[in-house]
């Protein structure tokens, strides 16, 4: 019965998100919520700022060396993010 309460409240959740025209933000701020989780603790911890302009994602990082080696990975953590979050919610990813 529990399971069930679960699986209904998340169908109502994900209908509101849709209906409200809110579910790309909601996956926006999960990406920005599980950073440490789809990128590790070391980048995490030299993240400094991150935030979202329309499908755009723009990282500020401590660190310029692995701000470089960041940027010769983008295909590498696009798919990242892609595999937890989801296709299409990053098409660009900027590091500041």
């Amino acid at each position: 019965m529990k399971e069930d309460s679960i699986k209904n409240f998340r169908t109502a959740f994900k209908g509101f998100l849709k209906e409200e025209n809110l579910e790309h933000t909601f996956k926006q701020k999960q990406i920005i919520a599980d950073w440490e989780r789809i990128m590790g603790k070391t980048i995490a911890s030299r993240t400094t700022k991150m935030f979202f302009n329309q499908k755009t994602l723009f990282i500020k990082l401590s660190s310029a060396p692995l701000k470089n080696e960041m940027q010769n990975s983008l295909i590498q953590i696009r798919e990242l993010i892609e595999k937890e979050i989801g296709k299409n919610e990053v098409e660009n990813i900027k590091f500041l």
